[in-house]
């Protein structure tokens, strides 16, 4: 029975190992998406910035202001003197590099799952080999001494089991 429920969790723990990595496969792919859109606003937002700091005249500049990332727009309003200051970057920042901790989240809670897996894979194998030795020895007659011998290993290999199935890591 041992062996056939280390076997059973083994197998789900793979699953959600897959999931979670295939989970955090995607959510790194749609970070790098982030990042790079951000980049790419951060570059529209010098090009509007230059345009505003060359404009000659009130309706140009309003032109250039309405142009910019709601994130420049803050930063400018907070810091007129370094709109792009270490704040704005922060901001520009901020939704792809929660993405990038959620993507290590997911890769972190399927290393667990792998090693969940992992151990109760070695529960099975122990079983499984406390099981043969017992289906050996029945095989054996009775006065046969390696009957005994082969009686007292699976049982060793049923308690050691046992016991490495109460070790598995738990995930929570």
């Amino acid at each position: 029975v041992l062996a056939a429920v280390s076997g059973y969790q083994s197998s789900m723990a793979d699953s959600d190992q897959t999931k979670n990595n295939v989970l955090g496969q995607k959510m790194l792919t749609d970070a790098n998406a982030e990042y790079l859109s951000a980049n790419q606003m951060i570059v529209y937002d010098y090009q509007m910035y230059d345009g505003y700091y060359m404009a000659e005249d009130a309706d140009k500049e309003a032109y250039y202001q309405a142009s910019f990332s709601p994130e420049l727009q803050a930063s400018s309003a907070a810091n007129a003197e370094d709109p792009f200051s270490e704040s704005y970057y922060d901001a520009m920042q901020s939704a792809p590099q929660g993405m990038f901790d959620e993507a290590d989240r997911l890769f972190d809670l399927a290393e667990k799952w792998n090693e969940r897996g992992d151990a109760l894979q070695l529960v099975l194998l122990i079983s499984a080999l406390g099981l043969a030795l017992a289906a050996w020895a029945t095989l054996l007659a009775p006065e046969n001494r390696i009957r005994v011998l082969f009686g007292l290993c699976a049982t060793v290999a049923l308690v050691y089991s046992l016991f490495l199935y109460i070790q598995v890591p738990v995930i929570a």
